[in-house]
């Protein structure tokens, strides 16, 4: 058994792993394009003038600087229109170690020739390498230093983050993790066409105490299962490598080298990895979720909503999971037949439409399954209204983790009021100005307001912390790897008061009994909210 102590530290190993994975790609970026030096050489220096000495993206240029301020390794300052970053006591320590980051770059770029899914073994050349320098820095003395041991053992749970989180995922989509435990021990020939190469992974893993060898068999270690059975905490950031691996173009090339059409494969994410990443993810949120929709579905039937419509359905998971608490937790699961449920599920992305389709139709779930963007509301009213008769106002809307990946609108009116967000924002490479951002969120709800007023908006959304407060919580908060996956990915995530201020200035207002946060502090980096218009 793991005690409370045991399954903190190793969330926090976890929490340090996210950060490796994205902070080693972005460093190594700025190293290569003369950033860092140039920071060297001026101490500090505003992004504007940074962008045109290195001739660099500014928006995504700020994004990469503000990741390395969360991880305590440069200064943000910010100054009404302008951002500057400095270097501070923590920079040239941890600069030093970048030099051995480029073999972990190397392997995230030459992993793009091989299938996603499977071990082949080329990389798992590359891997028995980047294992010996791990092992080779772990096991040299600890430098005298108390800073400086400190800032050893961030890089070092960096690197172990960046080399095993790929191959972690790749173990637990595949169904391995399961089939390990299934068994007392095992040998990596039994998994793996090449067991040589695959015994060379799990002896790292071996290393790090997630196994027991013995005789050339494998064993899990309570730690191993501890990561093993959290292997989807992994998933949505391992799932942005091809945007990581592509850092070099996004900051100092072509912006829009990694941008897709409608209809076309995105270029900058593995949907596939990062549904099923965030589908572990999102259920921890479920039962916050659940209480709401069990009062609205309690109440008395002329105070019900008609049903409910999911915008970004995705592949219809959360969608038959209200269907499922409504059908059999609630007033109305009992008069169904009386007062029948109108299910409607939206999304922008056409292969979703037809998966969510499949998968609603396998559990018996009758629904509609319509294309929608969530920044067009209106148009989606009137397609709802002319095709299939549906009202949009007298449905509950939901969305989960969506309002922050809207498709970005210019604001149409000036924001007069100054920005408290730290965030770093871009579009196709440009900086966007935080106000701007702000507002454009106002823009967005005030769409949606005319539709929400009689049964609410219930959405669970992501948010960014101050780059300060995450450097001084490492370990404690996953904000790092959000900020850089969606913020060079154009995803606008604001911190929570911020947020919640901008609703309010929409009209909207959240229902305090229904509101919550995730963790229920300062590092909240989640929160649930049913918005309703203001009275």
């Amino acid at each position: 058994m793991i005690s409370k102590s045991e399954q903190s530290t190793y969330r926090s190993l976890l929490f340090k792993h996210l950060d490796g994975i994205v902070t080693i790609p972005t460093a190594f970026a700025l190293s290569k394009g003369g950033v860092l030096d140039l920071l060297h050489t001026k101490k500090e220096v505003s992004i504007a003038e940074i962008a045109t000495i290195c001739s660099a993206n500014e928006g995504y240029l700020n994004v990469a600087l503000r990741v390395l301020c969360s991880q305590g390794w440069l200064t943000q300052k910010m100054e009404q229109k302008e951002v500057f970053y400095s270097l501070n006591h923590r920079s040239e320590l941890a600069f030093s170690y970048i030099t051995l980051f480029q073999p972990i770059v190397e392997l995230m770029q030459y992993g793009a020739q091989f299938h996603p899914r499977k071990f082949e073994k080329q990389p798992f050349d590359l891997l028995e390498k980047l294992f010996e320098s791990y092992k080779k820095l772990k096991e040299e003395p600890l430098p005298i230093l108390p800073l400086e041991q400190e800032i050893k053992q961030q890089v070092l749970l960096h690197m172990e983050g960046a080399i095993t989180g790929p191959s972690i995922v790749q173990l637990a989509m595949s169904g391995m993790f399961h089939k390990y435990f299934m068994q007392a021990s095992f040998r990596a020939e039994e998994f793996h066409k090449d067991g040589q190469s695959f015994e060379t992974l799990l002896d790292f893993f071996t290393y790090l105490n997630w196994f027991n060898k013995k005789n050339g068999t494998y064993q899990f270690t309570d730690k191993g299962l501890f990561f093993a059975k959290r292997a989807s905490a992994y998933g949505v950031t391992v799932s942005y490598i091809p945007t990581l691996r592509n850092l070099d173009t996004l900051i100092f090339g072509n912006p829009e080298a990694l941008s897709s059409s409608l209809g076309q494969t995105e270029a900058h994410v593995d949907r596939e990895m990062n549904v099923w990443g965030s589908g572990g993810a999102h259920a921890a949120y479920f039962k916050k979720v659940d209480d709401i929709i069990i009062e609205v579905f309690n109440k008395p039937i002329a105070e019900q909503p008609l049903g409910v419509l999911d915008m970004g359905c995705g592949n219809g998971a959360f969608l038959e999971h209200i269907f499922d608490v409504i059908e059999h937790r609630t007033l109305r699961g009992k008069m169904l037949d009386e007062y029948p449920l109108i299910l409607v599920g939206a999304d922008y992305n056409q292969a979703a439409l037809n998966v969510a389709r499949a998968n609603l139709i396998s559990a018996d779930i009758w629904a509609k399954i319509v294309w929608g963007d969530i920044g067009q509301p209106d148009l989606l009213a009137k397609n709802l209204k002319e095709d299939y008769h549906i009202d949009l106002q007298n449905l509950l809307n939901v969305r989960t983790f969506l309002d922050h990946n809207r498709p970005w609108n210019e604001p149409i009116r000036a924001n007069t009021n100054e920005s408290k967000s730290t965030g770093a924002f871009a579009f196709k490479g440009k900086r966007l100005q935080n106000k701007e951002v702000e507002q454009s969120l106002c823009e967005h709800f005030e769409k949606w307001k005319p539709y929400i007023q009689k049964f609410g908006l219930l959405v669970i959304e992501l948010h960014t912390l101050d780059p300060g407060l995450t450097a001084q919580n490492l370990g404690k908060t996953p904000a790092t790897a959000y900020d850089a996956t969606h913020g060079f990915s154009d995803q606008y995530i604001l911190e929570i008061p911020v947020f919640l201020s901008v609703a309010k200035k929409a009209g909207l207002q959240s229902v305090q009994k229904f509101a919550a946060t995730f963790p229920q502090n300062e590092l909240a980096t989640v929160s649930i909210n049913l918005f309703k218009g203001a009275e």
